[in-house]
């Protein structure tokens, strides 16, 4: 009883002093909380900060004031700020819903899932019949990890608001997450039918589709709606190279697949083995605006959230990753299983496995058009190491598309950077965007055209292209500077003897590996292969 006495009380000296105000006799401390307020709709987020502390040291005991404060200070980029405000609107009066609705809002943009569900939780609870509470603490459980109670709350908000988009899509992540991939597509599928134009559903579909249920027919279908969306999507060039690698010809995709034995180079590591990962899930939005009050503490200004795309992939999603060369890490530090230096990643020890040969005639592969771009002008290397950061804390994350994005941008806004040309190739070959790869690979080439990494990464894309020859090609230029490279020399023994049906070439290259290194991982098979195929 007390709490609400409080409550009606603020509201009455509110409206007193907007009486005041409008007899023109406005005492100082309203009438700074009008200012700050009407600085807040209007935008001018550091003047309304300003106002709003000269408010709350008039009167320290509104929780409506505080509340303001906490916006102004959150939109200014004051988090710290905006969070002890937030406590101290809560703590003045505890059924100022809003408050809490602001902080788990903001614990959200500051990666604090656990405190967001508890905000979000007091606000459900005052707010039941509130869907977008029930959203918005279903988005924290999801961040949280907490998939079981995010499916809850995410029901409770559909029946509250029936096929509601942001509750079907939180459900699809759900399951996603659970390892329960045609549930998941069933729910994006049922948002996509009732909003045709939301985004996250577009694209979780599409993902679902093409990495889980491999149904490439009905991911393309929803990559193209996704890329038809207008305004474009921020990533729609990445998704795009992606649809347009669905559209393939067959002759291309068989050229591509590797052998039935082949043992592929090192994936990067992930954080839980084994992992198989999503190139896009998309989450709907998940730090909602602030929630301002009026001066009576009742009233609540609803500010409609747009969505926001930003990819997370399923962590137990039935998809996987082709594995390909470690990105170069710049800050010269190590990962688990592959050691960096000074930004420079070691090649693979054994590009695959040799397997018997039938013989048989050569086949014929297309040649690959070679760009040759010159070596590009220096752009704006400090937008591009922001960007490169930000590819970096998505690529950590497994958040693969978003991570490719951010390369990409990085290489747009430096295009002579060799480290953002060399990551963009290396993650659009592992998800399988060649010709992305292929045209990063070679940018990164006219920068360093000595870089032994990257004319074999360069190689090993074209002969996932199904370009076999010009791969031998890249190869040989490699053994002829460094013949002592063993993994040039296990993939032309590869290319030779799984590909072009040249034996005698082959065992050339088999017998230098054996040579440079007789303890090789693949020596055995290389013994094997070369006993099954005698010169």
């Amino acid at each position: 009883m007390l709490a609400k006495k409080n409550r009606i009380h603020s509201g009455a000296i509110a409206i007193v002093a907007l009486v005041l105000f409008l007899s023109g006799c406005t005492p100082p401390g309203p009438r700074a909380l009008l200012r700050g307020k009407k600085l807040l709709e209007r935008g001018d987020y550091a003047a309304a900060v300003a106002e709003l502390k000269t408010a709350t040291a008039l009167l320290p005991t509104n929780a409506p004031a505080w509340n303001y404060l906490g916006v102004a200070c959150q939109r200014a980029g004051q988090p710290a700020a905006a969070a002890a405000a937030y406590q101290r609107a809560s703590t003045l009066d505890r059924d100022l819903a809003e408050a809490h609705y602001n902080l788990g809002s903001l614990w959200l943009e500051q990666n604090k899932p656990d405190a967001a569900v508890t905000e979000f939780t007091a606000y459900a609870l005052q707010r039941r019949n509130d869907p977008e509470g029930w959203l918005k603490l279903g988005s924290a459980q999801l961040h949280a990890s907490d998939y079981p109670a995010a499916e809850k709350s995410f029901s409770t908000a559909l029946t509250l608001n029936t096929n509601n988009a942001e509750a079907l899509n939180g459900l699809g992540l759900a399951r996603v997450e659970r390892g329960r991939p045609r549930d998941a597509a069933h729910y994006f599928a049922v948002a996509v039918q009732y909003h045709p134009e939301y985004a996250p559903a577009l694209l979780n579909l599409a993902t679902v589709a093409h990495d889980s249920l491999h149904d490439n027919q009905l991911a393309l279908k929803n990559y193209r709606a996704y890329l038809a969306l207008s305004p474009r999507p921020a990533n729609w060039d990445t998704v795009n190279d992606i649809a347009n690698s669905l559209e393939q010809p067959a002759s291309v995709v068989a050229a591509a697949a590797p052998p039935v034995n082949e043992t592929r180079p090192p994936a990067v590591v992930r954080p839980e083995a084994p992992v198989k990962t999503s190139p896009v899930v998309s989450r709907a939005v998940s730090n909602p605006p602030p929630r301002l009050t009026s001066l009576v503490p009742t009233q609540t200004v609803k500010v409609k959230p747009e969505p926001e795309i930003v990819s997370t992939p399923g962590k137990n999603a039935e998809v996987e990753l082709p594995p390909a060369a470690t990105p170069l890490d710049t800050t010269g530090g190590k990962r688990s299983g592959n050691y960096i230096q000074n930004g420079v990643t070691p090649l693979p020890q054994g590009e695959a496995r040799p397997v018997p040969l039938a013989q048989s005639a050569a086949p014929s592969y297309p040649r690959y058009l070679f760009l040759s771009p010159r070596k590009p002008n220096a752009g704006n290397r400090g937008a591009a190491a922001g960007a490169f950061t930000r590819a970096k804390e998505f690529e950590r994350n497994l958040q693969w598309t978003s991570a490719l994005e951010w390369y990409r941008r990085a290489t747009v806004a430096d295009a002579s950077w060799f480290e953002a040309q060399f990551n963009y190739g290396v993650l659009a070959y592992q998800l399988r965007i060649y010709s992305t790869a292929l045209r990063a690979y070679e940018t990164a080439l006219s920068i360093q055209p000595d870089s032994v990494d990257a004319r074999y990464y360069f190689a090993l894309a074209l002969k996932a292209a199904g370009y076999a020859n010009d791969a031998v090609d890249e190869l040989n230029k490699i053994v002829a500077v460094h013949p002592d490279e063993v993994s040039a020399q296990l993939a032309l023994g590869n290319l030779y003897a799984q590909q072009l049906r040249d034996p005698a070439r082959a065992r050339r290259h088999y017998l230098k590996v054996l040579e440079l290194d007789p303890h090789h991982p693949q020596a055995t098979d290389i013994r094997f292969w070369l006993s099954a195929n005698p010169g």
